[in-house]
């Protein structure tokens, strides 16, 4: 069975969106998506649309780029979540120029509180090289301190490399 919280790590184009939407398919529950990208030129919004396609028709869909815990408040507990993506969400905040500490503490409360189990996606980005800006380094480590912070509150977190998971914490259902 799915846990209540599952944290889903991978690089860019990893397979771990597409890994995550078959953990929360496999528990038959109805389907939450709540989507954090923001499509400003075109080939993010082909990236968004072939998302959707991928997904098919059986998602319900919130688009939430900032504040995700209206939607995570607000899910039924016969519902499972798929927050996609973490990495998505704080890029919104950075470039909002919010107030990361805070909103990372919103974030945790809301899906700590959320009724409905969560599956979260984020990318892994402490494994390339030392970013050559400040904008970059900035996003790099509050991204690294995002994800320590879901993890130490997951009950499952899984790495996804070339489309292969490999378990870092609890077990796959």
């Amino acid at each position: 069975m799915l846990p209540k919280l599952s944290l889903i790590l991978g690089g860019a184009s990893s397979g771990k969106s597409a890994f995550a939407e078959s953990l929360v398919v496999q528990t038959g529950a109805p389907r939450v998506y709540v989507a954090t990208a923001q499509a400003f030129d075109d080939e993010m919004r082909g990236k968004v649309a072939a998302h959707i396609n991928d997904r098919g028709d059986n998602w319900h869909t919130i688009e939430a780029p900032l504040d995700v815990t209206i939607a995570l408040a607000q899910t039924a507990e016969e519902k499972v979540v798929l927050l996609d993506c973490a990495t998505m969400w704080l890029s919104n905040h950075l470039l909002a120029e919010s107030d990361l500490s805070a909103e990372f503490d919103q974030l945790v409360t809301a899906l700590m509180t959320c009724k409905a189990r969560v599956v979260v996606v984020s990318n892994e980005v402490g494994l390339d090289v030392v970013p050559e800006n400040k904008l970059a380094r900035r996003f790099r480590d509050a991204q690294g301190k995002l994800n320590q912070i879901i993890a130490a509150r997951a009950d499952l977190a899984v790495l996804v490399v070339a489309g292969l998971p490999m378990p870092l914490k609890g077990q796959l259902p």
